[in-house]
């Protein structure tokens, strides 16, 4: 019996190790972002939005159309659209979020937004830039 008991563990052991060298090797780290140095900002929403979502979107984009013109690049993704989930996997991005991007350095201002960008643009304009000017 006890010979039975310490060859079925063996036996588990074994299929155990083969199965998991089997699996597709994971990198390590964080995923690569941006192959460029431009700076980006990318919101993330959902369909299904509150009116602080949207001041986040409108504020955001035209603060960054005028103070960086073509410098810094802005876009929105929808997270229930293909696209928008392609492009939040690859930022590891599940919710909503406002992030600024350069190469692997990632800020997000999701708080922030949702606390200036209806309530109080100014500062909110003052913050983006901070942070946009620290990564130029």
């Amino acid at each position: 019996m006890k010979n039975l008991t310490l060859f079925f563990v063996f036996g588990f052991l074994l299929l155990l190790t083969f199965s998991c060298g089997a699996q597709p090797e994971k990198s390590a780290g964080k995923p690569a972002v941006q192959g460029s140095e431009q700076v980006a900002v990318y919101y993330f929403h959902f369909t299904r939005r509150c009116i602080t979502c949207q001041a986040i979107e409108s504020q955001s984009r035209q603060i960054i159309s005028e103070l960086y013109g073509d410098q810094v690049s802005f876009n929105a993704f929808n997270l229930d659209e293909n696209d928008g989930a392609v492009k939040g996997k690859e930022l590891d991005i599940s919710g909503q979020t406002l992030l600024i991007v350069r190469g692997d350095t990632k800020i997000n201002l999701t708080s922030e937004g949702f606390m200036y960008a209806r309530n109080d643009p100014e500062k909110f304009k003052k913050i983006l830039k901070e942070r946009i000017d620290k990564m130029l």
